[in-house]
């Protein structure tokens, strides 16, 4: 009895001895954390999407709680106004930024680009890409296995069953950019989102030359340079065979979008511009003098 006693004894007495060790440890080595991320992090939306470049929500607060410039952080979900609600309460300058969208550029639909073979391997983007072109003749198109669907947390895209395409919608997106990552052919890509979700864009990312394109997708783009000829705004640029139209200078005039031959210009909550009636040639004017004859 008295060997239990003493062995009780002595473990409570090692628990009290430890515990008071682990105190002055944790005084020690402790670490004060400002009470204003918790705050910030609250204003944050919560959604832990990655969009801002850090891990998380509490990652971003604890960035602009210790930050004394924080020009150079933003909150894709949240926008403009969480990030104003935030540098207001913390003393510092909101940074400005224009809000956006992804936006799928492919416009290779079913009865534009054939499918040429059948892939039997998994249904994902990343490992068909891997494996080889894809299920058509154009390497540059989307593939249509949802990569970019699952990457998304928003519900704001989709893999359309009668196109094959992906499709974004607008009013859900949030531009945080996972379905930017999850596309291996990189045709998403982040664009400026205008009123009432307008847009004009090259859905094409291909840079083969006309011939090539013409032959895999009828909808491609051919690299003429028609539509940069006719933007008077400087926001259209062919390189490498592929057009590419600026959103931060176009400024939807659409001129371009009946210059291109292909129709590889997407329009979108517009109507196109009436196309001009071709004017006939000129006539040469008949000749006022009349030929001379032998009497």
């Amino acid at each position: 009895m008295k060997v239990l006693i003493l062995t009780v004894l002595t473990l409570c007495v090692l628990g009290g001895l430890l515990a008071i060790v682990l105190y002055f440890v944790a005084q020690k080595f402790k670490v004060e954390e400002d009470p204003r991320i918790d705050d910030v992090e609250k204003m944050l939306p919560g959604a832990n999407c990655g969009g801002c470049g850090f891990a998380g929500c509490r990652a971003m607060a604890e960035a602009m709680v210790k930050q004394d410039d924080i020009s150079s952080l933003y909150c894709p979900v949240g926008g403009a106004d969480v990030m104003k609600s935030a540098a207001a309460y913390l003393g510092k300058a909101a940074p400005e930024k224009a809000p956006e969208v992804a936006t799928v550029r492919c416009g290779g639909k079913c009865d534009k680009r054939p499918r040429t073979n059948s892939f039997d391997g998994a249904k994902s983007c990343a490992v068909a890409s891997s494996l080889y072109v894809g299920e058509t003749a154009c390497a540059y198109g989307c593939l249509g296995y949802g990569d970019c669907v699952e990457a998304c947390q928003f519900g704001a895209i989709r893999v359309n069953p009668e196109t094959g395409l992906a499709e974004v919608d607008a009013d859900k997106c949030t531009a945080c950019g996972a379905c930017v990552k999850a596309c291996p052919k990189g045709l998403i890509e982040l664009r400026k989102k205008w009123p009432k979700n307008r847009a004009v864009y090259v859905s094409c990312r291909s840079k083969d030359k006309g011939a090539v394109v013409m032959k895999a997708c009828k909808a491609g783009c051919i690299g003429c340079g028609k539509c940069e000829k006719v933007c008077a705004f400087g926001a259209i640029t062919v390189e490498n065979n592929l057009a590419f139209i600026d959103s931060q200078k176009c400024k939807l005039c659409r001129k371009c979008v009946n210059e291109c031959p292909t129709g590889a210009i997407s329009l979108i909550g517009m109507e196109p511009l009436p196309k001009e009636p071709k004017t006939p040639a000129a006539k040469a004017p008949a000749s006022e003098s009349k030929p001379q004859t032998k009497e």
